[in-house]
């Protein structure tokens, strides 16, 4: 399953709905120095806020929803929240 994915431009989080995307001012700068937090991810199922790595914002790893209540499992990929599909 595929949805979309939008971006704002300005820190604000009322406006993150699900799927949406803050790019961090300082990305790159905080967390480990090989995988810095690069983004603020609203968890697309539940709308949960949660900070997303480098290689999690290239589609290079998965992410898990942390609320207690989601258990959504996606990727990023060509712009788009792609669900991981249960194995």
């Amino acid at each position: 399953m595929v949805a979309d994915l939008s971006f704002i431009e300005e820190w604000i989080p009322d406006q993150m709905d699900p799927g949406t995307v803050f790019v961090l001012e300082n990305a790159g700068t905080l967390g480990e120095a090989q995988n810095p937090y690069w983004a603020v991810l609203s968890c697309p199922d539940c709308g949960s806020l949660g900070l997303i790595t480098r290689t999690q914002y290239h589609g290079l790893e998965s992410m898990i929803c942390g609320a207690d209540d989601c258990s959504a499992q996606y990727f990023l990929r060509d712009g788009n929240l792609r669900y991981r599909l249960p194995s």
